[in-house]
């Protein structure tokens, strides 16, 4: 909204929409204890609410109607209760670990493995839990002490801190990811 209301200010003064500021990112490191993460990294199965939708023949006839309508109360709060810390990213620190496979242990999705390195296509087969969604990287350490390498499979990754909780060394770090836009009335 802020962003449409910058550009529509912009040509409306005869400006070019390039002069509308750029977004910027922010990564804030957090050591997160285990009393910051206990309230908040319960792993929820709750399943992903559909929003209810104008039919379709309504919406073809007409263009200024609404598509979505939205959530009622119950099922917002429903929506809202099962957020999963999308803006909380896992940083690993290779020369930190010491390769206890302490956080592979203690992850609830089984998306942290120490494996030889290999082709992408090879890791993919010989991790903890296969990883088959070709469409997302996965993200392979350096190499570590004994050679081998850490995989986590970012498409199983809940980004709920128990890794970093357990870790000993200190070799995860919970870093916040913040997303900044230009907000009307700044420019």
């Amino acid at each position: 909204g802020h962003e449409a209301a910058i550009s529509i200010d912009l040509f409306c003064r005869g400006c070019s929409l390039d002069e509308r500021p750029a977004p910027w990112v922010n990564l804030a490191g957090q050591k997160m204890g285990v009393h910051d993460w206990l309230y908040d990294n319960r792993v929820v199965e709750t399943g992903r609410q559909a929003v209810a939708t104008v039919a379709k023949h309504k919406t073809l006839r007409d263009r200024l109607l609404e598509v979505e309508l939205g959530f009622d109360r119950e099922v917002g709060q429903a929506e809202a209760a099962r957020c999963l810390n999308c803006d909380v990213q896992t940083v690993f620190h290779a020369a930190e670990c010491i390769e206890c496979d302490a956080c592979a242990d203690a992850c609830p999705e089984s998306c942290i493995s120490f494996v030889d390195n290999g082709s992408e296509e090879e890791l993919r087969t010989r991790l903890r839990a296969p990883a088959t969604n070709l469409g997302q990287d996965l993200y392979v350490s350096a190499p570590l002490g004994t050679g081998r390498v850490m995989v986590k499979d970012e498409n199983l990754c809940l980004h709920c801190g128990v890794c970093s909780e357990r870790c000993p060394t200190s070799a995860w770090e919970m870093q916040k990811f913040l997303y900044h836009s230009a907000q009307a009335g700044q420019v």
